[in-house]
């Protein structure tokens, strides 16, 4: 099997390994992010965390809220909040389909992956979902030892 080349641009800053835990994701969206000029350097020194954050959409406009970005320590006048709300970047179509998502069927907007992409642009994944209960919770679980123990069946049975 040959392996891919590795773009040297694309590179991911942060992920939240948790959301698949605690949620369905449904569906996900690429997005933009605006950034300022130290909030891009200091992400280029991958020093973010998107775990406690969430997205919404509010006067029209859709905003990730409570992602935190490090402060740049070589931007000393000119340095950025921490945890400041920014503005995500998607169409007037896709801001729509989030608006009834989250409003009538009662979803949440949970980011999953913050990366640079193939043109070194800042992304942002988005993943529409729904909350899982603990039971939910317990089979996803169950499901993932079963698939490690079997692994390790099949490695000992060669």
């Amino acid at each position: 099997m040959a392996k891919k080349p590795t773009d040297p641009n694309y590179k991911v800053i942060a992920e939240n390994r948790r959301a698949r835990y605690d949620y369905a994701i449904e569906d996900d969206i690429e997005c933009g992010i605006l950034l300022e000029g130290s909030e891009v350097k200091s992400l280029r020194s991958q020093t973010s965390n998107i775990a406690d954050s969430y997205a919404a959409v509010e006067e029209g406009e859709l905003w990730l809220v409570n992602a935190y970005i490090a402060p740049y320590d070589k931007a000393s006048t000119f340095n950025h909040l921490e945890r400041r709300k920014r503005k995500l970047l998607v169409s007037k179509k896709e801001l729509a389909s989030l608006w009834s998502d989250t409003q009538r069927k009662g979803m949440t907007l949970v980011p999953l992956v913050l990366y640079f992409n193939h043109r070194g642009k800042a992304k942002i994944k988005i993943g529409i979902a729904k909350g899982k209960k603990n039971t939910d919770k317990r089979q996803t679980e169950a499901k993932r030892d079963w698939s490690r123990q079997k692994a390790r069946l099949l490695r000992q049975g060669n």
